[in-house]
């Protein structure tokens, strides 16, 4: 596939001033995207923006990128991350992530040759993958992470279930499933009064953290037999959750 000849005849595809051999294209006003190809001419290395063009971080992730592309999806080829990134006007970024095309599936409607032959890149946090994703784990987080240039906050890597009998709620299924760190929180705080109420967390890092309500909070790793109940304030457990999520 002659991917150069595939770039230049997108819709207003022009040379990327920042970067040598790149391309900017954008088909619909506030739609940008910019591109170069791997080193070894076989990939696309495409930047998606909405309505957050800033050329000069497109710049500093394409060249974060191409640097770190192999290293990146030999970790795993559905979704990876690399950190110490850094872009001008992305200061709170500390990691590049790549989305391989199982995941993103772009161009699948109107350039389908070419979605095997692209993978995307965007700003992100550490704190937003395991390194442990499967496909249907990177699908999931690939629907929820903004993948563009705008800066943002962290959306950590948690999964969760619970069972609430004060509210008479819970998670579907006897899975943990991936949720906002902010729906923890919540959860622990709905638990005041629930006698034998539930919330277990796993963490990035896969640990596990199992929180009961009997006549008070407590915490403990389900996965360690050894482990006893610990007495705990709702501050001290939301303070707790939020290391946990965002470690």
């Amino acid at each position: 596939m002659d991917l150069k000849s595939v770039i230049a005849g997108f819709p207003n595809a022009v040379p990327f001033d920042r970067w040598s051999g790149s391309w900017h294209w954008y088909p619909a006003p506030g739609l940008d995207f910019v591109g170069v190809l791997s080193r070894d001419g076989e990939r696309l290395l495409q930047v998606n923006a909405i309505d957050s063009f800033d050329p000069d971080a497109a710049a500093a992730v394409l060249a974060f990128a191409i640097e770190h592309e192999e290293e990146m999806f030999a970790a795993n080829p559905y979704l990876t991350r690399a950190g110490g990134f850094h872009a001008p006007g992305l200061r709170r970024f500390d990691a590049l992530a790549g989305v391989g095309p199982r995941v993103h599936d772009f161009y699948a409607v109107e350039q389908p040759e070419l979605t095997p032959h692209t993978r995307i890149f965007f700003p992100a946090y550490d704190s937003e993958f395991s390194g442990r994703e499967n496909l249907v784990e990177a699908r999931a987080r690939y629907d929820v992470l903004p993948v563009g240039l705008e800066d943002r906050p962290p959306l950590p890597w948690v999964k969760m279930r619970y069972i609430n009998t004060r509210t008479q709620s819970r998670s579907t299924g006897p899975d943990r499933g991936f949720t906002d760190p902010d729906v923890v929180a919540m959860e622990l705080r709905e638990m005041d009064g629930g006698e034998g109420s539930l919330v277990e967390f796993e963490d990035r890092h896969g640990k596990v953290w199992r929180v009961r309500w009997s006549d008070g909070w407590w915490y403990a790793d389900p996965t360690d037999p050894t482990a006893t109940p610990t007495d705990i304030t709702l501050d001290d457990l939301l303070a707790f959750a939020y290391d946990r999520v965002h470690n």
